[in-house]
């Protein structure tokens, strides 16, 4: 079987303010937004310069579900927990969220995975998102490097 991980959608509150908040943090590019008039729900799919996708979703009457405050209580709800994205510059694009209003939710740090290290984020609606930063020798195995 040949699948390849899309997108990830996140539930947000102010759909025009998070498209801005993510287009600006992670460079993303709007690839298409779309509107349900029956249940009234808004979205938009931003997409990364390396391929990856993010789905914003807006319904008018939603409340707040889980915004754990760090990824260890995160763990304790089933279900979606965070969204993870890799980068070589771990220290300043952690820095640039902060600047851009992310929340501070762990510094960079080692990770528990071996030649990995890591830092949490929520985004301005408190989503929590892993920064990952690979060592050159540590690779996923879906990497073209």
């Amino acid at each position: 079987m040949s699948t390849r991980f899309d997108h990830v959608g996140v539930n947000v509150r102010d759909l025009a303010a998070m498209t801005a908040w993510y287009q600006d943090a992670f460079g993303l590019r709007s690839v298409f937004e779309f509107r349900l008039d029956g249940p009234g729900l808004a979205g938009v799919v931003l997409e990364h310069p390396d391929g990856w996708r993010l789905e914003l979703l807006a319904r008018p009457g939603s409340a707040p579900g889980l915004r754990a405050p760090d990824p260890m209580t995160a763990a304790l709800t089933e279900g979606y927990g965070h969204f993870a994205v890799s980068t070589p510059e771990l220290d300043s694009v952690h820095r640039s969220l902060l600047d851009r209003g992310a929340d501070e939710v762990m510094p960079p740090g080692p990770s528990p995975e071996p030649g990995v290290r890591m830092a949490w984020v929520g985004d301005p609606e408190g989503n929590l998102i892993e920064l990952m930063e690979r060592s050159t020798a540590v690779s996923p195995r879906w990497s073209t490097e």
